[in-house]
C-alpha cells in the first residue's frame, strides 16, 4: 500500500503505543495494532476476565475466566505476532502512576469506560505532549477523536468536569459489534498518526449510530 510502504512498516516497528482499558474497545485495538506490527504495545487494566463480557471482549476465552486481562491479552497478542513487545500494567491508571507510564509511549489510546480516567489521561497527555486517541461507546452508538497538545483536549469536549462526573453512568449495555467498529476506527487513527497518511480526527469528532449507519464528523 502506498500509504504505508517500507518506511511506514519501519515506523510501525519503532512505534510505542499504550492502550488504557483492555475490554470491548481495547480488544480490537490491541489485535489490529499487533497485527499491523506496532513494535511495542503497553496494556493497562486491573480487571480479570469475566465470562459475561466475552461477547464483546474478543481477546479472551472462557477458560481464562478469573485471570488478569493484561496477562491473557499479552499471550494472545504474542501468539498473533511474536516479533513485538507487549508490556503489561495490572493496575488502574491513577494520579500516582499516570505520568510515569504515559511518558514511555508515543501514542495513548483511551479504551476506558469512565469520565475520570479520560480527564486524567487527557491532562497528562497534554502536559507531556502526547496524542490521545479518544473512543467511547454506548449500546449502538460510538465516537472517536484525536486529542493533541495545541489542539482539542477532552476538556474541549466536556469542559464542565464536575458536571460531567456527576452525571449518572450511561450503563454498560452494548452490542459486541459496537466496540468492534469503534475500536477499529481508533486503531486506524493510530496507524494514520504513525505513518502520516490521510486526515486524522484532530480537532474533529467522528460519531456513528449503528441503528441507522449514520456517521457524522463535527469540528470541536
Amino acid at each position: 500500500m502506498p500509504e504505508i510502504g517500507e518506511e511506514g512498516q519501519r515506523l510501525l516497528a519503532e512505534a510505542c503505543i499504550l492502550i488504557v482499558g483492555i475490554g470491548g474497545l481495547g480488544a480490537p485495538v490491541a489485535l489490529y495494532l499487533a497485527g499491523a506490527g506496532v513494535g511495542t504495545i503497553g496494556l493497562v487494566d486491573n480487571d480479570t476476565v469475566s465470562i459475561s463480557n466475552l461477547q464483546r471482549q474478543v481477546l479472551y476465552e472462557e477458560r481464562q475466566t478469573g485471570f488478569k486481562k493484561v496477562m491473557c491479552a499479552r499471550e494472545r497478542l504474542l501468539s498473533t505476532n511474536s516479533g513485538i513487545t507487549v508490556n503489561t500494567y495490572a493496575e488502574r491508571l491513577t494520579v500516582h502512576n499516570a505520568e510515569l507510564i504515559i511518558s514511555e509511549y508515543d501514542i495513548i489510546i483511551d479504551c476506558t469506560d469512565n469520565f475520570s480516567s479520560r480527564y486524567l489521561m487527557s491532562d497528562v497527555c497534554h502536559t507531556l505532549g502526547k496524542p490521545m486517541i479518544y473512543g467511547a461507546i454506548c449500546a449502538l452508538d460510538g465516537q472517536v477523536s484525536v486529542l493533541c497538545k495545541g489542539h482539542s483536549t477532552y476538556r474541549t469536549l466536556y469542559p464542565d468536569e464536575a458536571g460531567t462526573l456527576a452525571m449518572p453512568h450511561p450503563g454498560k449495555e452494548v452490542v459486541g459489534v459496537t466496540p468492534a467498529v469503534v475500536g477499529s476506527v481508533q486503531a486506524n487513527q493510530a496507524l494514520q498518526l504513525i505513518c502520516g497518511y490521510g486526515e486524522p480526527l484532530i480537532d474533529r469528532l467522528w460519531t456513528i449510530d449503528l441503528r441507522t449507519m449514520q456517521t457524522f464528523i463535527v469540528n470541536i
